[in-house]
Parts: C-alpha cells; structure tokens; sequence
C-alpha cells in the first residue's frame, strides 16, 4: 500500500512539474511575439449584413492574436440601418474603421 501511494505522489509531482515548465515556457514564447504593422483585416459588407456583429467578434478575437492589425470594415452597399450599426461597431473599437469601398486605397 505504501507503494501505491508513493507511486501516486511521484506521478502528481511529474504532472505538476511538467506544467509549471510548459506554463512558463508558453509565457516566455508568447511574450516576444512580434507586432505586424500596417496589416489590415478587411470585411467587406453588403446590404443588411446580418453576420456583421459576429464576424466583427470574430476578427477582434484574431486582432488579439496579431499586435499592430487594425479592423477596416468596408461599405459595399450598405442599407442606412446596417451603416448605422457599422459605424457603432467600429466607433466602439479601439483599433477599427469604416470606409466607403470605392475610396479604400492600400498604399
């Protein structure tokens, strides 16, 4: 019994080890991650946009992946409704804007 329970305290201990390395390795890597300037995510937007809320989660949860990228959400023919609500999106933003798609120019 005292081997079982040695076995099971030594097995614990690998575990617990192994994760305090692998926790520090991953704040080691991750915190020279290099920023991407200049790099735009584009979502073109049409008519009503009914995805618009989700796909602009979707690329905030990717801009936090990406230091430096910047949301650009480009009117394509926006309904005035789904306009309002784009500039809503993109004023609440930090790192975001909505452009015309005819005056949107990558230099």
């Amino acid at each position: 019994m005292v081997v079982l329970q040695e076995g099971i305290i030594a097995f614990l201990s690998a575990v617990g080890l192994t994760t305090v390395v692998w926790l520090s390795a991953g704040v080691l890597f991750r915190a020279g991650r290099p920023s991407v300037p200049g790099l735009l995510l584009v979502l073109p937007l049409r008519g009503e946009a009914p995805a618009m809320e989700a796909d602009m989660r979707e690329l905030r949860r990717l801009q936090g992946r990406l230091p430096g990228a910047r949301i650009v959400l480009a009117d394509c023919g926006l309904t005035d409704d789904a306009r309002g609500l784009a500039q809503y999106l993109a004023d609440r933003e930090e790192d975001a804007a909505l452009v015309n798609a005819g005056d949107f120019r990558v230099e």
